[in-house]
């Protein structure tokens, strides 16, 4: 391994990518419009869910019941109807999602103290939206339910009713339960993913492509001196774009950092390394600019929206896409973010995904100086 050569390669591609401005603008620029984009429009909470209401009562106690619902930040008071067509139709047109039906003799029923049913409908089509909205909705009914018995319970001159179990839960992490803060770490790793292994895609294809490879192959650089040295300029637009998405997450998303920061740079960089070389790998084999692009994005950004955890819970996934997860690097990025971002664990914990990433990386540059051949053909 020959230093000046590697040193020169590298000041090559470096006064390549200067010569490029557009280019360099749209891989310094790319990961913040990705994470402005998705940081904003991909939300897992479940707020403001539209309601409609057919009071068929028509009472106080009909009215409280309407009031609970729509003084909850869950929910959100759309439309009120008087029949069940119209109601139906709004569900239906999606102007809202769930309807409520208070039958006529609901406040008789609470008077009486006689079990006072009422209909819940709900929009099914997002079955996970859905299934937390009734959530919801049996919370609120179950408060009001338990703030009637003890009315009545003490309009009777009862002694105070008390709560057979009484569970108080402690949120760890992510107090304020924010998926914000759970989605920014991970969609870090996602764009970093990407972006990093699109960098590389296109170098020694389009060495071939213009026809320069040629004059590479007659200079005294060895395969791997070729690699670091390309590899270099690209490294240091990568540890920008991370640099850029943390101070991005701090300032814009506010999203709480826990970790030590030398840590959260130090795997980065092995992440980096590895997705790089990845991408010089796919240039390397495929030798054109745009099959190396479209191979790139196929086997980044899907393998890591879907398979690294960032979204979807893995434990959830069938057993055999469980076992295909092990081999999408993402997955142990988008680990470690979270856990240096908001539980603040060092390598005692991430150790083994820290392990993983590095014999990742390892694996990807041995790969890509194999595959190198200073050949034409």
């Amino acid at each position: 391994m020959n230093l000046r050569r590697v040193k020169a390669v590298a000041r090559k591609e470096f006064i390549h990518v200067w010569r490029d401005p557009l280019s360099l603008t749209m891989a310094l620029a790319t990961p913040g419009f990705l994470l402005i984009l998705f940081g904003f429009a991909l939300t897992l909470d479940v707020d403001n869910v539209p309601l409609a209401v057919w009071d068929q009562s028509n009472t106080p106690r009909s009215r409280e019941l309407v009031s609970r619902f729509d003084d909850s930040r869950y929910f959100s008071l759309e439309k009120r109807f008087d029949n069940y067509r119209d109601l139906v139709r709004a569900i239906d047109s999606g102007e809202v999602m769930l309807g409520l039906v208070i039958p006529r003799d609901f406040a008789a029923l609470v008077e009486a103290d006689r079990d006072a049913p009422v209909q819940l409908i709900v929009d099914g089509g997002d079955s996970n939206r859905a299934t937390i909205a009734i959530g919801y909705a049996d919370a609120i009914a179950d408060q009001l339910s338990f703030d009637l018995s003890v009315e009545r319970n003490h309009l009777r001159g009862g002694k105070p009713l008390g709560v057979p179990l009484d569970a108080r839960p402690r949120v760890w992490f992510n107090e304020d339960m924010e998926s914000r803060n759970y989605i920014i770490p991970g969609l870090i790793a996602v764009i970093m993913m990407v972006i990093a292994t699109m960098l590389t895609s296109l170098t020694i294809a389009r060495e071939w492509e213009r026809g320069t490879m040629e004059q590479l192959i007659s200079t005294p650089v060895r395969p791997g001196e070729l690699i670091l040295g390309k590899l270099a300029p690209y490294f240091v637009i990568g540890a920008c774009d991370v640099l850029f998405a943390v101070l991005m997450a701090e300032f814009v998303f506010h999203v709480p950092f826990r970790g030590n920061l030398a840590l959260l740079f130090g795997l980065s960089a092995i992440f980096l390394i590895g997705s790089l070389a990845m991408g010089m790998t796919v240039s390397i084999v495929a030798r054109s600019q745009l099959l190396s692009c479209q191979v790139a994005v196929v086997a980044t950004f899907l393998p890591a929206f879907l398979l690294s955890g960032f979204i979807f819970t893995i434990d959830n996934m069938p057993p055999v896409i469980q076992a295909i997860t092990h081999v999408v690097p993402a997955r142990y990025f988008v680990t470690i973010l979270k856990g240096i971002y908001l539980k603040g664990v060092g390598l005692d914990i991430l150790g083994v995904e820290a392990a993983f990433l590095t014999a990742y990386a390892a694996v990807v540059v041995f790969i890509a100086r194999i595959k190198l051949k200073k050949k034409l053909a």
